[in-house]
């Protein structure tokens, strides 16, 4: 039974021009910090990705290397001058991680911030998010980062969702996942208007990350940017016929009037749980996920669906569907016939 997959904001696949690119960087087998012929080789190669990262992106400021969203996300919060944190309520776990006894701004029903919540700004680093990895819910950025700025604040943007689908936000520094659009695992980039807004460590990516660079991985995802977004009009017609199917079943569109990113929907059936909903899907073959976070094997209920006013109880019956640049017609009608047949079944005990 070939696989459907529809979990690329977990993991996309890796894509043939960004293979094809690691196989040449793996061919420079010198180290790009050392001072010999085939060190300078590999150097010339790194730098060369770093500005095919930043051309392909649109990015005028300067980019850290890193090993993922993670990683540059880690690097912002704990290396930024800024001495207050101010976060939204449904950042990434990797931003909720770094900020204790930081001030969480609320998000309205739709997911959404409220800019002119985000308060006095005055010396914080202010962290929200350009694209849910749950929802799909796109934050305002443009008036986020007017709202920051008018105190003097400096915005950090995870784009992990985003980068390689949608442009970048305004704003000052940004982190990327290059597994998130077509690039191997274990690369990533901290995106800086002004490395000013950072304190140096020492070591390699200019003083900022200590660690052998991972020329291949910037190879390949400078390879995977330069692939372009153009399959984001086929994603959004996809995400559209899935979610009317979706809404004619009985199911629930999570954020229906928020912006969203085409590529992300999350979808419930009242009175089925989320647990459930994953093995009979993986059992047909079917790869998504949950809207709630695994744990130490229990599941628990959704941080961000919760922040949106869900009930704990109906956050654990969400699904995540993502689609790709690959996701066909023929992946969303196997999902929506065991998806639907799902919903059937819960409708008719629930009228027994």
């Amino acid at each position: 039974m070939s696989q459907t997959y529809l979990d690329h904001a977990a993991s996309a696949p890796v894509l043939a021009e960004a293979r094809a690119a690691m196989l040449d960087g793996l061919a420079l087998d010198a180290n790009a910090s050392s001072p010999h012929a085939g060190g300078r080789a590999a150097r010339r190669a790194l730098e060369t990705a770093r500005e095919r990262v930043a051309a392909a992106l649109g990015w005028t400021g300067e980019v850290i290397f890193t090993s993922g969203a993670s990683e540059a996300l880690a690097i912002a919060l704990s290396r930024s001058h800024a001495a207050r944190r101010i976060v939204s309520a449904v950042e990434h776990e990797a931003v909720m991680r770094h900020v204790p006894g930081a001030r969480v701004v609320p998000v309205d029903t739709g997911g959404l911030v409220d800019p002119a919540a985000l308060g006095d700004t005055t010396d914080a680093l202010v962290a929200v998010q350009q694209v849910n990895n749950e929802t799909g819910v796109m934050q305002p950025l443009g008036a986020v980062a007017d709202a920051v700025r008018s105190c003097g604040g400096v915005l950090l943007a995870d784009c992990a969702q985003a980068a390689g689908k949608i442009a970048l936000p305004d704003c000052d520094m940004a982190a990327i996942s290059g597994h998130k659009f077509g690039a191997p695992p274990g690369i990533g980039a901290l995106l800086v208007r002004d490395f000013a807004l950072l304190a140096p460590t020492g070591g390699q990516e200019r003083g900022y990350r200590g660690g052998t660079e991972n020329v291949p991985g910037a190879m390949a995802m400078a390879a995977a940017l330069e692939t372009g977004n153009d399959w984001m009009a086929e994603a959004l017609r996809l995400r559209a016929r899935l979610e009317d199917a979706i809404i004619d079943a009985g199911g629930e569109v999570m954020a229906p009037a928020s912006p969203r990113i085409a590529t992300i929907g999350s979808y419930r059936i009242p009175g089925l749980a989320s647990a459930v909903q994953l093995i009979r899907l993986d059992g047909a073959g079917i790869a998504v996920s949950a809207g709630s976070a695994c744990s130490s094997g229990s599941l628990r209920p959704s941080r961000v669906l919760t922040a949106m006013g869900m009930t704990e109880k109906a956050s654990s019956e969400v699904i995540r569907v993502s689609i790709g640049p690959d996701t066909r017609d023929a992946d969303v009608d196997r999902f929506l016939e065991v998806w639907s047949g799902l919903a059937a079944q819960v409708g008719a005990g629930a009228g027994a």
